[in-house]
């Protein structure tokens, strides 16, 4: 079992930036990728970027250039640089994973950006 925590989603104005951060905490073995999604209501969830371990990551067309996922130095853990933020940036954001078959979510953290 992975639990995923997720923390730093806030209010901020278009052109801001916020950092997101994902933990697995107790997990002890490695996690060979972590991903951050979001979703706003009525639409699927999203993928907005990828870190597999020794691959490359990976983004949202919508996102490129703007937002940065990197790995922390703690083990198992993922932060999401978001910067020049946008209004169609709002929703809610998913740090995820998988192993042995199984996908794991965390609980969401808002993010809102306001014109």
């Amino acid at each position: 079992q992975v639990q995923l925590v997720e923390s730093g989603g806030g209010l901020v104005q278009a052109g801001g930036s916020l950092r997101l951060s994902c933990a697995a905490p107790g997990t002890i073995f490695k996690l060979n990728v972590m991903n951050w999604y979001r979703q706003v209501p009525g639409k699927q969830r999203e993928l907005v970027a990828s870190l597999p371990t020794g691959g490359s990551t990976s983004y949202a067309d919508s996102v490129k250039d703007r937002f940065t996922i990197s790995r922390g130095n703690a083990k198992n853990t993922v932060s999401l640089q978001m910067n020049s933020l946008k209004p169609e940036d709002t929703a809610v954001y998913y740090c995820n994973t998988y192993r042995s078959g199984t996908t794991y979510w965390g609980q969401g953290t808002q993010v809102t950006v306001s014109s």
